[in-house]
């Protein structure tokens, strides 16, 4: 039985750096993100505020959608968060209700 997945961009500000990535858990992996435990481009630039996120029955799903935004145009990425989240709130906090991230 598959597990399903979880395709979730995170920026470091409103308009600022954006990361894409895929997931099956997405409350542990952006809990791991916003801690800084994830060694790589995330951790380096800051990128912790999760602005948006799309769930899928099944995690091939989830891996071919990140993988169709990736290639998308950064103005195309703005738009699909600003569609859903225009004030680019942390959704993990309405959302999944993690903490509010401290000032940085």
């Amino acid at each position: 039985m598959d597990k399903g997945g979880h395709v979730y961009i995170l920026a470091n500000r409103r308009q600022g750096t954006l990361y894409t990535g895929v997931t099956s858990d997405l409350m542990r992996r952006i809990s791991e993100h916003r801690l800084g435990l994830v060694p790589g481009f995330t951790r380096e630039h800051g990128v912790k505020r999760l602005v948006w996120h799309e769930a899928f029955s099944e995690i091939e799903l989830a891996i071919r959608r990140e993988k169709q935004i990736k290639e998308w145009r950064r103005a195309w990425k703005i738009k699909l968060i600003e569609d859903r989240n225009p004030l680019w709130l942390d959704l993990a906090v309405s959302e999944l209700g993690l903490p509010v991230l401290g000032r940085e």
